[in-house]
């Protein structure tokens, strides 16, 4: 296996674990959101940067459409989080704003 390959697999087991929260995730650490490629033309979701991943998280769940959520992902503390990483992120008891009554909003 190559280095980048294990640097990547070392990366995917760190955002797991965050997203498990078994590391202690920090919800106050900047974020970038990734939008997904578009096959069909030009999408309307764009790269952002976000002060906190909870801010990040909070867009992606709440804010953002479920076809432009799919592909998209959110970097935090070098470490990539897909779409079901960011729901469990933010369904965590320590997510630490205020969550919309109903998702989607």
């Amino acid at each position: 296996m190559s280095h980048d390959a294990k640097a990547d697999d070392r990366v995917r087991e760190q955002a797991s674990r965050q997203a498990q929260g078994r590391s202690g995730f920090d919800y106050n650490a900047p974020a970038e959101l990734f939008p997904s490629r578009s096959r069909a033309g030009r999408s309307r979701s764009r790269y952002m940067r976000f002060d906190t991943a909870a801010e990040g998280l909070r867009f992606v769940i709440e804010e953002l459409p479920a076809p432009a959520a799919l592909g998209a992902y959110l970097v935090i503390d070098e470490a990539r989080f897909g779409l079901e990483e960011m729901r469990s992120l933010y369904a965590s008891a320590e997510y630490p704003l205020t969550r919309c009554a109903a998702v989607p909003c």
